[in-house]
């Protein structure tokens, strides 16, 4: 029986409200840093505020996405590893806003755990908050939750919530693709942030240690190169849109090429894609070498080496190729729209040839 007499306290319970504070004092500055036109308050208050008609927009449509980072966390975790991957977060999320044609305006984010570390937070907020500002994005917001018994020592959760915004009449959709256009892939930066779970098992199958030289990269530790962040497509589709013959976007995440792009199709069409058209990144073969996965499993798994899928009017693949090329993206011409029967689909062609298996 409890002592009547004995003063109890939060922190007894293992929830430290000083950390909290502490983390929120740590963080404002990296969130100030993100203050763009519309922002109209900064941390600390119950909600933030934020402005769209200072942000210049007329007519404008809100877009809203939330998405999270998978067990790719459980890499991070076990490299002790934590700088990336609210790049992770953020990229997850307004990847998806500019699919839309949307701006990314406002990011909060959602950190759960069950004892909180200030200075392995701070870290990971410092790099939501650099993701952010590298997509002209605002920081406004967001939750930390310590909950004592519900993660195991050490682990922590990440989930993110983006709103951006386009002009009524410039939203994209894909309802104007038509067979004959053109699909441009963007490269990845290797994994980005799917498929860890299948990645784990390999990893423990294969007995290697995230701290050893990675088997498919010997300069580079196999954490750093699982972890390497999601590639943030933001500025460069933004620019291609401007440039005119974007007639649709796709992100590639969990389902790979074949899943993703039909997403943006109408029905009655096709996305015939060929993968001799561009090089499969090591980590994607060494997967294929070591566990044997088939080629039609890594389609449907990984992006394989392309995070970003652009469809575009024949006349305009030259120009927006080399927008985005001077943006910095990587860019190839990975196949083409063609006609189909019933729902959407895509199709890859020459894995045999170009992938090993």
């Amino acid at each position: 029986m409890a002592d009547p007499k004995k003063s109890r306290s939060y922190r007894d319970a293992g929830v430290d409200i000083d950390a909290g504070d502490a983390l929120v004092e740590a963080i404002k500055p990296f969130a100030k840093a993100t203050a763009r036109a519309g922002t109209a308050a900064g941390l600390g208050g119950f909600g933030a505020l934020f402005d769209l008609k200072a942000a210049g927009y007329r007519d404008p449509i809100l877009v809203a996405t939330t998405d999270g980072v998978g067990t790719k966390l459980k890499v991070a975790i076990a490299a002790n590893k934590h700088d990336a991957i609210g790049v992770d977060l953020v990229a997850m999320c307004v990847n998806d806003l500019v699919v839309q044609g949307a701006e990314p305006l406002f990011f909060l984010d959602y950190f759960a755990t069950g004892k909180l570390a200030v200075a392995q937070a701070t870290t990971i907020v410092k790099g939501i908050a650099a993701a952010c500002g590298a997509v002209g994005c605002a920081l406004i917001g967001g939750e930390t939750a310590e909950m004592p018994g519900m993660y195991a020592a050490g682990d922590y959760d990440l989930a993110g919530f983006a709103v951006g915004a386009v002009e009524r009449d410039q939203v994209l959709d894909g309802a104007n693709v038509v067979a004959g256009d053109i699909v441009l892939g963007l490269e990845s930066d290797g994994l980005h942030s799917n498929g860890f779970s299948l990645v784990r098992r390999v990893v423990e199958e294969a007995g290697l240690s995230y701290t050893a030289p990675a088997p498919f990269a010997a300069s580079h530790s196999l954490a750093d190169e699982l972890l390497r962040p999601t590639r943030l497509y933001v500025k460069p589709c933004l620019a291609a849109l401007k440039a005119g013959g974007v007639k649709a976007y796709a992100h590639i995440t969990g389902g790979g090429l074949v899943e993703n792009i039909p997403r943006v199709l109408p029905d009655g069409l096709a996305a015939e894609i060929d993968a001799a058209t561009w090089t499969l990144p090591p980590v994607f073969a060494w997967l294929t070498h070591t566990a044997g996965i088939a080629r039609a499993e890594m389609a449907r798994t990984f992006n394989c080496g392309i995070g970003m899928v652009a469809v575009v009017a024949p006349a305009q693949v030259d120009a927006v190729a080399r927008v985005l090329t001077q943006a910095g993206e990587r860019v190839h011409r990975i196949g083409c729209i063609v006609k189909g029967a019933g729902e959407a689909s895509a199709h890859l062609v020459n894995t045999e040839r170009a992938w090993p298996g």
